[in-house]
């Protein structure tokens, strides 16, 4: 039987010497997600012929593997699997399987996967440089939005410090209130998930940035790198009563990121529709879609 681990910050070492060489752009391999969304699908690690295999526990309770990241050979890896799967009593399925990988996974097992797209699941990923300089006539409402509020308001960016993060805990909740989150699980689970990474910033190594006008915080974002060229949005709040608040903390963060990290991944829009208008008017370079392959 493979052993799985949990997934705690002692593991930040060993898992992210694989994430950020070999991750994908997905959001599911950025470290910051695993810890802090532990709660919710009780991810666990293992490490087989020198590849990173990541499992999650799905709403009803069944198993999930990513796909294995590393220098291991994928045969034997997904063989393991299979046979842990069986043992486990269900069919095995893997995650984030991208058209390239699929196309990888059916030259390699012809006839052992199907394969099921879920469009809700997508990762919105862009160049850092378009949310930057916002150039061109797509972007012209969104500059219109930055410049609104540059004119409206004097305001100054920092990057987030320890210091702050009670301030972000009180806007966080009084956004959520403002959001009705009591009725909505969805943002139950991603107050928790916050909550975590706020009180572990430092230990995740988390890179955030705020918005202040008149010394209050107007808007707040954090986010870590999922591999060598790809940082993540974890988390990006604004004062709803602000126009441009939301646009001015994203061209900002995006400003003040190290220009290694050619590409923003700023997450799924879990098929909210005011979620999904906002991220395709930012233009996504890439959306990644990610399937699940299931054994037949």
């Amino acid at each position: 039987m493979i052993e799985f681990k949990p997934i705690t910050l002692a593991d930040k070492s060993l898992i992210t010497s694989y994430t950020l060489a070999y991750a994908p752009q997905d959001c599911d391999f950025a470290f910051s997600n695993l810890c802090a969304w532990h709660f919710s699908n009780q991810s666990s690690y293992t490490v087989i012929d020198n590849s990173l295999v990541i499992r999650f526990h799905t709403e009803d309770n069944r198993l999930i593997y990513l796909m294995p990241i590393g220098k291991g050979n994928l045969v034997h890896i997904v063989e393991q699997l299979d046979k842990e799967a069986q043992k486990e009593g269900h069919p095995l399925r893997l995650q984030g399987i991208y058209p390239e990988t699929q196309e990888k996974l059916e030259k390699i097992f012809p006839t052992l996967f199907e394969y099921t797209s879920y469009r809700d699941f997508a990762d919105y990923v862009y160049l850092r440089k378009d949310l930057v300089e916002l150039k061109g006539k797509n972007y012209q409402p969104k500059r219109n939005h930055v410049n609104k509020f540059t004119k409206e308001y004097s305001y100054r960016y920092t990057p987030l410090t320890p210091e702050m993060l009670p301030q972000c805990l009180e806007f966080e909740s009084r956004w959520s209130i403002e959001h009705d989150y009591v009725e909505q699980n969805g943002l139950k689970d991603e107050r928790r998930a916050l909550t975590y990474a706020i009180h572990h910033y430092e230990e995740l190594n988390l890179t955030g940035g705020a918005i202040w006008v008149n010394e209050e915080m107007v808007a707040f974002t954090f986010g870590a790198p999922i591999n060598q060229n790809t940082f993540d949005i974890n988390v990006e709040k604004a004062n709803i009563h602000i126009d441009g608040a939301y646009s001015i903390i994203n061209r900002e963060f995006a400003s003040h990121l190290p220009e290694q990290y050619t590409y923003i991944n700023r997450e799924e829009d879990l098929g909210v529709p005011g979620l999904r208008q906002s991220k395709l008017s930012y233009h996504p370079a890439i959306l990644l879609e990610k399937c699940i392959a299931t054994k037949k």
